[in-house]
């Protein structure tokens, strides 16, 4: 049955905040011009997050939630009535007070080949110069190219690509989403695809918070939630959080919705030097569709634990508590 579209939510503007970037202001345009196509007026403030202030690499600046945490207190303070994030940089566990209330249609979830010249990852040739911070893409890279040589790589995407240009590189690795977002797909040499590559978990989907007692916000944003999205995201992220790795580990996921309307999913966790290398992918056996467009998804969150698990079992546990430098058991 078709969601009827809610009534505008009145004189008082729904205030949408966003980070600075030229990515994050494209992605929160994109939200707000469906606000405003459901009748809503809508008002953006920009907000500037620690992880925007530096170039320092993001794992050295204290976790998960450097690229949240201004938007969120701005949210418990009241200042903004909803945020615009990329999902993947949000840390798994909630925020007291705050939820997603909705996940749009993902785009693509994939990383990325950007390249001077037209060419795939394995046909570079040795010595190659790749560009990435990203401790989950440098280790895929080494695992598949131990011939190849990875510089660490900071900044905005039109700053990444300008680096490339100048021949400081001879190839990124970034997220196909982004450069779909900004118009630049014509940049994309190739698609770095499961099993061989395997994505962030949660890329290319955004997800709106908004505080958990605005039954208001609540409202106006759930007829743009993709219960189909929102179930695979749920589930990776389940994953996720059940192997207690955080956004920054060399943790890849990607699910997605079977026409059955069971749930796939496929994680790996990966030695820094490419090594080792676990994979898993599992497939629920049952269906979320029947547990209602935006109920919380059992389904999700238990093929999510049970991947985790399979992981667990194959000794990713040990290799992550190398990494955090913790009892191998743990």
């Amino acid at each position: 049955m078709e969601t009827p579209s809610p009534r505008p939510t009145g004189s008082r503007p729904i205030r949408v905040g966003t980070r600075a970037s030229l990515l994050a202001r494209t992605q929160t345009e994109w939200f707000v011009r469906q606000l405003r196509g459901l009748g809503h007026a809508v008002e953006v403030e920009t907000i500037s997050t620690q992880g925007d202030r530096t170039d320092v690499p993001i794992a050295a600046l204290g976790g998960d939630g450097v690229f949240v945490r201004e938007l969120e207190r701005a949210l418990l303070e009241r200042r903004i009535d909803a945020a615009v994030h990329s999902l993947k940089d949000m840390p798994t566990e909630e925020t007291p007070g705050l939820e997603v209330a909705c996940v749009p249609v993902r785009a693509t979830p994939f990383d990325v080949l950007v390249a001077r010249e037209p060419c795939t990852l394995e046909s570079l040739p040795a010595g190659a110069v790749v560009g990435t911070s990203s401790v989950r893409r440098v280790a895929q890279v080494r695992a598949l190219r131990h011939d190849l040589v990875i510089r660490p790589l900071r900044g905005n995407v039109d700053t990444r690509l300008r680096r490339l240009d100048a021949g400081e590189y001879d190839c990124l690795v970034l997220a196909g989403a982004g450069l779909e977002r900004l118009s630049l797909g014509d940049r994309i040499t190739h698609v770095l695809r499961p099993q061989g590559f395997w994505p962030a978990v949660s890329q290319g989907a955004l997800a709106v918070q908004i505080r958990r007692d605005d039954a208001r916000l609540d409202a106006a944003v759930s007829p743009l939630d993709d219960p189909a999205t929102h179930r695979a995201v749920r589930a990776e992220r389940s994953c996720l959080a059940a192997l207690a790795g955080g956004c920054l580990a060399p943790i890849g996921g990607w699910a997605r919705e079977a026409a059955d309307g069971s749930l796939v999913l496929g994680a790996c966790v990966l030695e820094i030097d490419g090594d080792v290398v676990r994979r898993v992918v599992a497939e629920s056996s049952t269906t979320a569709r029947d547990e209602g467009a935006r109920a919380v998804s059992s389904v999700a969150d238990a093929l999510g634990k049970n991947v985790a698990a399979l992981l667990l079992d194959q000794g990713a546990g040990a290799m992550l508590a190398r990494m955090r430098g913790g009892p191998a058991g743990s």
